[in-house]
């Protein structure tokens, strides 16, 4: 059985992939392949692995040896899966080979902010540390996470694990109800809950009830000095609205791992606004990268393949 890596680069160069190698006969790897190079490369294979090379219908359609199509993430919307059912084509992709990573950068943008780190940073940066009257800085008042309210929307492994972590800081946790699933949901709402919160992070996948879940009205009730974290999809955030907010006083800080377009090749405000004095903070996509939780990809993928291939 031959199969083919389209994209191994987006793993990183220090990835051990071994584990695939046992489950195959023949493993062609590339560092990256556009969609159309995919055609030509795929030919032949029965497998295609990808994280996040586009496989539309008609690529699809042009494989017919493909027999399966294993992701190298949890998101599929990069396949054509209405084709690939179709065709027989069998799509597998991994989860939950993230969560410590992630919640662990989750913490790091609650606490970075609720210390008013950028801010304190720049300060450093600019010699007002050098030139002060006393031994510390201490003008941007800071938020003490101990006793606060953390409202989490999304309460799968990684809300779950990213409560945990803020319980061991003595916050207080709320779950927000499912958006879009409100009326048949037991937990309130995050509209609900938004005026009590002293941070809300976001683990929710991006859908028709979540864009723009958090928009100009939510943020509008607010407390001035709460926090917002988004280590989801963007898109989640009206992005615009929030920094309007930050830049008004009207929102503490806010700390994004994502964007609504990634890689941001033409730009984005929030990147233009980190040259201004705002708690911002803006990481690209990179709350999954640990060395653990990639090779755990590849592990996974690895179980996908023998899965598979008993069936």
């Amino acid at each position: 059985m031959k199969a083919v890596i389209l994209d191994a680069a987006s793993l990183g160069p220090d990835i051990d992939l071994s584990s695939i190698r046992t489950q195959v006969d023949e493993l062609e790897v590339h560092e990256q392949s556009t969609t159309e190079q995919s055609r030509g490369r795929l030919a032949g294979a029965e497998v295609a692995i990808v994280n996040k090379v586009v496989l539309d219908a008609a690529t699809l359609e042009a494989l017919p040896s493909l027999r399966l199509i294993c992701v190298l993430a949890t998101g599929t919307n990069n396949i054509d899966t209405a084709t690939a059912e179709r065709l027989g084509i069998a799509v597998r992709n991994v989860t939950a080979y993230g969560t410590a990573s992630v919640a662990q950068h989750t913490l790091m943008l609650i606490l970075a902010l609720a210390n008013r780190l950028p801010l304190y940073q720049r300060d450093v940066a600019a010699g007002r540390w050098n030139r002060s009257p006393f031994f510390c800085l201490m003008d941007h008042g800071t938020l003490q996470l101990e006793g606060k309210h953390l409202v989490v929307v999304g309460q799968g492994e990684l809300g779950s694990r990213v409560a945990a972590l803020a319980e061991a800081f003595g916050m207080r946790v709320s779950f927000a109800a499912r958006p879009g699933n409100e009326a048949n949901d037991s937990r309130p709402g995050v509209a609900e809950l938004a005026p009590r919160a002293d941070v809300i992070s976001l683990h929710c996948p991006l859908t028709d009830a979540t864009r723009h879940l958090v928009d100009a009205n939510l943020l509008a009730t607010l407390k001035p000095d709460a926090l917002l974290v988004n280590c989801a999809r963007g898109g989640i955030i009206d992005e615009q609205a929030a920094l309007a907010a930050l830049r008004e006083g009207r929102l503490g800080g806010l700390g994004v791992d994502v964007l609504p377009i990634e890689p941001p090749r033409e730009g984005h405000r929030l990147l233009d606004a980190l040259a201004e004095s705002l708690n911002l903070i803006v990481t690209p996509h990179n709350a999954w990268i640990t060395p653990e939780a990639r090779q755990r990809i590849v592990t996974l993928t690895a179980d996908n393949l023998r899965h598979w291939q008993q069936g």
